[in-house]
């Protein structure tokens, strides 16, 4: 496996301990995103992830609407993509964003890939900073409100996945 490859895995593993919000749209390329080669244009694509990226904030009940009611706007500050291959008028694309940063910036992971084949089409990341909407201000650590909702999907992650793993002998066996 190469370095982008290794790369591109590691980035999108979520840690054992601490589970990262991670979130997958299904779409089909429409013609009215295509070129006359029938050919995603460069710029769709970061509509694209922007679904993703909702569909990830939504799961953690703060998406731009709960942003603004908190008081902060989140502007993209960077962002980056590599194309590895293009998206075609018709093909049914998975759009996956992945949560890697949050504790000073919201920095999220995308790749893109082909349904049918699994292919990586497109990978990139967008970096995010917090705004106080009454003062214009970045701040240097996320608030609260990011924060806190976080520590509460990464509780019921753990609830879930601790109900859905079989027993341990102890638990079993009553040992006290």
């Amino acid at each position: 496996m190469n370095e982008a490859a290794l790369s591109e895995n590691n980035a999108m593993k979520q840690p054992t301990d601490t589970p990262m919000p991670t979130a997958t749209v299904e779409m089909e390329v429409p013609f009215h995103d295509v070129d006359m080669m029938e050919v995603a244009w460069h710029g769709h694509y970061v509509r694209y992830l922007e679904i993703a990226r909702c569909k990830l904030l939504d799961m953690l009940d703060y998406n731009y609407p709960q942003m603004r009611d908190s008081g902060y706007a989140w502007p993209v500050i960077d962002l980056r993509l590599r194309y590895a291959g293009p998206a075609r008028f018709g093909q049914r694309i998975a759009v996956t964003a992945r949560l890697r940063e949050w504790e000073n910036r919201l920095k999220l992971d995308y790749v893109i890939r082909d349904v049918e084949s699994g292919k990586r089409l497109t990978r990139g990341y967008s970096v995010q900073v917090a705004v106080g909407l009454e003062d214009g201000e970045m701040l240097l650590a996320s608030p609260a409100a990011l924060s806190e909702r976080l520590a509460a999907w990464q509780a019921e992650q753990a609830l879930t996945h601790t109900s859905d793993s079989p027993a341990s002998p102890s638990e079993t066996q009553g040992t006290p």
